[in-house]
């Protein structure tokens, strides 16, 4: 008979739900990307004509990029005080302000620092989706 390894944590927020939102803060970063990616600003001439035929295609695609950054503030607010603290310790861990071993300090830690602006913290980190990801694994979850 094998024993099983005892968990050093215990989420209140489910690894699929954390997934969840690594799906969508890649694709948010993604946009970004996609729209930074040759780093160069682009000068835009305008003649005469240029007015009556511009037209605003890329607002379809600013939209859906807003409303997944929207989307993704809305389901971190969504979150009660323990998942968001846990959803913080993660992205700590995952980027290395403490080992995987330490789950209890840093949840502790994103417990006291707990506010009402974690989606706005968290939306701030340019990569959030990879210290998620990282995070989880560091735990083993």
């Amino acid at each position: 008979m094998q024993r099983r390894l005892e968990k050093d944590w215990e989420l209140s927020i489910g690894p699929d739900t954390v997934r969840l939102f690594i799906l969508k803060a890649k694709a948010l970063s993604a946009a970004v990307y996609e729209d930074y990616a040759d780093g160069a600003e682009h000068e835009v001439e305008l003649d005469g004509s240029a007015h009556a035929n511009h037209h605003h295609d890329g607002l379809a695609e600013e939209s859906s990029e807003n409303l997944t950054e929207e989307e993704l503030r809305e389901l971190i607010n969504d979150l009660n005080v323990d998942e968001a603290a846990e959803l913080v310790a993660l992205a700590w861990i995952g980027r290395g302000d403490y080992d995987g071993s330490e789950w209890a300090d840093a949840l502790a830690a994103a417990r006291e620092r707990a506010n009402k602006r974690t989606a706005k913290y968290l939306l701030g980190m340019p990569l959030l989706a990879d210290w998620l990801e990282e995070g989880l694994e560091a735990i083993g979850a």
